[in-house]
C-alpha cells in the first residue's frame, strides 16, 4: 500500500508538472499569435502619400486612382483633393486659412495602404524593399510627383515582432527541454518505488519493451490529462485578459479556429513530451538494471 501512495503522488506531480509546462506554452503561443495579428493590422494601417500634380482634374485623379488600386500590392485608395486637403487642414487649425491668405497652396494628393502579403519581409541596410519598390514604382506614374511613408515605424514594427518571436521561440525550447527533464525525474522516483517487481520481472525473462509498456501507457494518459487541465485554465485565462483588454478582441469569432487548433497542438504535446519523457527515464534505468 505504502508503494501504491508514493508512486500516486509521483503521478500527480508528473500530470502537475505537464500541466503547468502546456499552460507556459499554450501562453506563448497565444502571445506569438495576438502579436502576429496586431503587428499586422497596425502595418495594414500605415499610409503612403501619393502627391499629385497641383493642375490635375479629378476626371484624371480618378483614372489614376482605379491604376493604383488595381496594382496587387493595394489594399485602399483614398484620393484628396485640394479643396478637400484645405477643409480639413481648416478643420485642424479651427481657421479658413485660405481666405486669409488668398489662395490655396495645398496639393491634392492620394493616400494608399498596402495589403499585410506585401508590407515588409525582406530588408537591407534598414530600407524596406518591398515598400520602396512600391513607392519607386508608383512615382513613376504620370501626374505623380513624389510618394512619401514612415519608413522608420513599418522597420520598428517589424523589428518588434521578430524579436519578440524569437524570444519566443527560445523561451519555448527551453521550456519543452526542462520539461523533458522534469518529467524523466518524476518517472525515474515512480520507477525506484517499483525497482524490486522490474527486477524480477528481468530475472524471470521480461523483456524491457514488456517491462516499458505499462509505464508508456500510463505516461500517455497523464500527457492527455495534463493537456485537458491546461486547456481549460488557458481558457479561463483567455476570458480572464479578454476582460481587462477589452480592445485586443480575445474572443472574437475569427479567433475559434486558430484557438481550436491550439488545443489539439497543447493536447498532442502533452503526449508527445510525456511519452519521450517516460522512455528516455525507463531505458536509462532499465539499462542500468541489466548492469
Amino acid at each position: 500500500m505504502k508503494g501504491k501512495v508514493n508512486l500516486w503522488e509521483t503521478h500527480s506531480s508528473t500530470v502537475l508538472s505537464i500541466t503547468l509546462v502546456l499552460f507556459l506554452l499554450g501562453m506563448c503561443l497565444l502571445v506569438e499569435y495576438h502579436s502576429y495579428r496586431i503587428t499586422h493590422d497596425m502595418q495594414e494601417r500605415i499610409t503612403l502619400k501619393v502627391d499629385l500634380e497641383p493642375a490635375i482634374t479629378d476626371e484624371i485623379a480618378s483614372v489614376l486612382k482605379m491604376q493604383i488600386e488595381a496594382m496587387p500590392e493595394v489594399k485602399h485608395v483614398d484620393y484628396i483633393s485640394k479643396q478637400k486637403a484645405a477643409e480639413i487642414f481648416s478643420e485642424d487649425l479651427n481657421d479658413d486659412f485660405v481666405s486669409f491668405i488668398g489662395y490655396n497652396p495645398l496639393y491634392p494628393s492620394m493616400m494608399v495602404n498596402l495589403k499585410v502579403n506585401y508590407i515588409p519581409e525582406v530588408r537591407q541596410k534598414g530600407r524596406t524593399e518591398s515598400i520602396a519598390a512600391f513607392a519607386s514604382k508608383v512615382g513613376a506614374l504620370e501626374y505623380v510627383t513624389g510618394v512619401t511613408y514612415q519608413e522608420t515605424v513599418v522597420n520598428e514594427l517589424n523589428d518588434v515582432f521578430y524579436k519578440i518571436t524569437w524570444f519566443l521561440i527560445i523561451f519555448m525550447a527551453l521550456l519543452i527541454i526542462v520539461s523533458i527533464l522534469l518529467i524523466s525525474s518524476t518517472i525515474r522516483i515512480a520507477l525506484y518505488a517499483q525497482r524490486e517487481t522490474i527486477r524480477t520481472m528481468q530475472l524471470v525473462g521480461a523483456k524491457s519493451g514488456f517491462i516499458a509498456r505499462p509505464f508508456i501507457g500510463r505516461s500517455i494518459w497523464f500527457g492527455l490529462l495534463g493537456g485537458l487541465i491546461s486547456i481549460v485554465i488557458l481558457t479561463i485565462a483567455i476570458g480572464a485578459l479578454n476582460q481587462s483588454f477589452a480592445g485586443l478582441d480575445l474572443l472574437d469569432q475569427s479567433h475559434l479556429i486558430w484557438y481550436a487548433g491550439l488545443a489539439v497542438i497543447i493536447l498532442l504535446l502533452g503526449i508527445f513530451l510525456s511519452y519521450m519523457s517516460t522512455l528516455f527515464a525507463v531505458s536509462r534505468h532499465l539499462r542500468q538494471t541489466i548492469k
